[in-house]
């Protein structure tokens, strides 16, 4: 028995229709459907027409992703971040993509949980993408960064955001968080607190190191001691803040303003502080920091520092691309800053704004700034 012909394409059909389907129905290859479809110069008119007629007489949608990685590119940036919840990372994917989007990239979005296992099979698997670029903010486990070295070893842009690989060859983009660890402390300064507590987090983390530069930088600046008694560590969850906040006020002089250094922990300090019968502000005033959605219908709200998230991830998609289009060509690595912005609220806000002199120039430190 003759093998059975294979139908044509219907165009009524929903199924896709492929570059094989019209090669078959038009009774010539695959190279000259492509070739056609791109407007090569090696396919005449009258072919091209004939392609083009059939090919939307079917609506047919070229594979580009499969097209891109027979080439060894994509138009696709791999995203590795910790986790997707609450503000941040959310409003800065949300950034990565509409600046991503704006210059004709996809992107694949990818969590690491906070376990940089997770974190290199990540790598990988965006590697496995043939991805043109990859966005990386760190786990809170990484403390080794070889597996970076991969992804530089295959010639592939890389930029780091929020968490970041510290060193002059990387290229990242940051919020200031020291400016924002001192603009927070001297928020407090300023509505007279005297002993201000620093609810800090993981010190190997770049975020929480400078937030914690920036509180002992506004203290030193008021003339008063640092007290390692007032800084307390955790992983900055609500009730580790809760926790810390119990073992602050069991101290013989609690303090009277504390800076916690990101919102949940500073959430968990507030509660804490209303368990014990406190007023917030009147007796301890609170101050956190990320603008978490939460901060604005606690009671009071809090006091937080904005991270201009989607700023954060447009921004590096800049960097990135221009690292893309450098293609090999000597690229020096930059670290772009962004100024951070207090937001003051009921947490802290308990005296009229005194005159304080005037703030630091926060520009002089940054490598690069995004206004």
């Amino acid at each position: 028995m003759a093998p059975r012909k294979k139908q044509a394409p219907d165009s009524t059909t929903t199924s896709p229709v492929s570059m094989a389907d019209l090669a078959r129905e038009l009774g010539v290859s695959m190279t000259t459907i492509s070739r056609a479809l791109s407007d090569h110069h090696s396919i005449g008119p009258a072919m091209k027409q004939k392609v083009l007629k059939l090919a939307k007489k079917y609506n047919y949608q070229p594979n580009r992703l499969a097209s891109a990685l027979r080439k060894g590119k994509s138009q696709l940036l791999g995203i590795v971040v910790p986790y997707i919840e609450g503000r941040f990372f959310p409003s800065v994917v949300h950034g990565i993509e509409t600046a991503a989007s704006r210059a004709g990239y996809n992107v694949i979005i990818c969590q690491s949980n906070e376990d940089v296992a997770q974190e290199r099979r990540n790598l990988d698997i965006l590697l496995s993408a043939q991805v043109a670029g990859i966005l990386v903010s760190l786990s809170r486990t990484t403390l080794d960064f070889r597996h970076f070295e991969k992804v530089r070893g295959r010639g592939l842009p890389l930029v780091f955001f929020d968490r970041i690989v510290e060193g002059d060859n990387v290229n990242a983009v940051v919020l200031d968080d020291q400016e924002g660890g001192y603009v927070s402390t001297r928020h407090l300064l300023n509505q007279g607190c005297r002993r201000i507590a620093h609810l800090a987090g993981p010190q190997h983390l770049n975020i929480y190191k400078n937030r914690r530069q920036g509180y002992l930088d506004a203290l030193r600046e008021a003339g008063l001691p640092e007290d390692e008694s007032l800084i307390l560590y955790s992983d900055m969850a609500q009730d580790q803040g809760a926790e810390g906040m119990r073992q602050l006020l069991a101290l013989p002089t609690p303090p009277d303003g504390v800076f916690a250094a990101g919102d949940y922990c500073a959430l968990g300090a507030l509660q804490e502080a209303h368990r014990q019968g406190l007023r917030v502000p009147e007796d301890v005033a609170i101050s956190g920091f990320s603008n978490e959605t939460f901060t604005v219908i606690t009671q009071p709200p809090i006091t937080t520092i904005d991270q201009r998230c989607e700023e954060m991830g447009q921004a590096a998609v800049r960097l990135l691309l221009e690292l893309i289009e450098a293609d090999g060509r000597p690229f020096t690595p930059r670290q772009v800053a962004l100024r951070p912005e207090l937001l003051v609220r009921g947490s802290s806000d308990r005296l009229p704004p005194a005159p304080a002199g005037p703030l630091r120039d926060p520009s002089a430190k940054f490598i690069g700034t995004v206004a």
